[in-house]
């Protein structure tokens, strides 16, 4: 499907966009991929509920051949053939998947803070953030740079 088709097909649901990728494109909104299409099909992101949903309505979740081997990803799912011919229900489910990447991107937003800080108080403070945990990256491992006597000399601009 190219990108016009699928502009008219979420017309309802607002404006999208279609980047390539395996094979097929991404579908974003508001930066977020909510869906995926992959030879003609279109699949929606989804958590339980409307994976439940939609299986209800006659959907599949994606799946794909690699290595001999059908592997699937129950995270999309196909849209419901009846929702390609209705508009706005075509727009209901593709508002809750986009739900759905909203809240898988501010968890793994989450996550991701967790991460990067220390809560750990230290002896008469409060907690510490860090950046990396301690002996990790570029300067682990490295001596402190020697204080130098005197200032040095500024280099003159190249030309």
């Amino acid at each position: 499907m190219d990108a016009d088709t699928l502009a008219d097909l979420f017309s309802a649901f607002g404006p999208v966009q279609a980047r390539r990728m395996f094979g097929g494109c991404g579908i974003y909104a508001d930066g977020l991929m909510f869906a995926i299409e992959v030879g003609g099909t279109i699949h929606l992101k989804a958590d339980g509920r409307l994976a439940e949903e939609l299986g209800a309505r006659g959907s599949a979740p994606f799946s794909y051949v690699a290595k001999g081997q059908v592997r699937t990803m129950a995270g999309f799912w196909s849209v419901p053939e009846a929702a390609l011919d209705d508009a706005d229900d075509l727009a209901a489910l593709a508002r809750r998947a986009l739900d759905v990447a909203r809240t898988a991107a501010a968890a793994k937003s989450v996550k991701a803070a967790r991460g990067r800080t220390s809560a750990a108080p230290e002896a008469g403070g409060e907690g510490v953030a860090s950046a990396r945990p301690a002996g990790r990256g570029p300067a682990a491992g490295r001596r402190p740079a020697k204080a130098s006597a005197r200032p040095r000399a500024a280099k003159p601009p190249r030309a």
